[in-house]
C-alpha cells in the first residue's frame, strides 16, 4: 500500500499488527483520489468496519481522519486548502 500516512504496517487507531485493512480515506467518488495521493491508512478490523466504533460507523473517528488527511496532503504536496478543494471538492479542516 502506498501512503504518505503511514509507512509501518500497523492500525492507525490502536496500533495492532494482526490483520489488517487498507482504507481509502476518501471513499466513493474520490476513491481513486485517494489511491492517487496515497491517502489510505491500515486499520483492524474492529476500527476499521467490524464494530460500532469502526470509522465506517463513526462520524467523529472518520471526521479526524479526514482532517489529519488532508493537512498531511497539503504538507506533502504543498497544496493550500483551496488547492485541495478544487481536487476533493471541499475541506475538513
Amino acid at each position: 500500500m502506498n501512503s504518505i500516512i503511514q509507512q509501518d504496517k500497523c492500525c492507525y487507531v490502536c496500533g495492532s499488527r494482526g490483520l489488517l485493512h487498507s482504507h481509502h480515506i476518501f471513499a466513493g467518488g474520490k476513491r481513486q483520489l485517494s489511491e492517487k495521493y496515497g491517502l489510505k491508512i491500515w486499520l483492524c478490523p474492529t476500527d476499521h468496519n467490524m464494530s460500532d466504533r469502526g470509522i465506517h460507523f463513526n462520524p467523529t473517528l472518520d471526521s479526524q481522519v479526514k482532517a489529519m488527511a488532508q493537512q498531511k496532503a497539503m504538507d506533502h504536496y504543498g497544496w493550500s486548502v483551496e488547492d485541495f478543494i478544487k481536487i476533493f471538492r471541499r475541506s475538513w479542516i
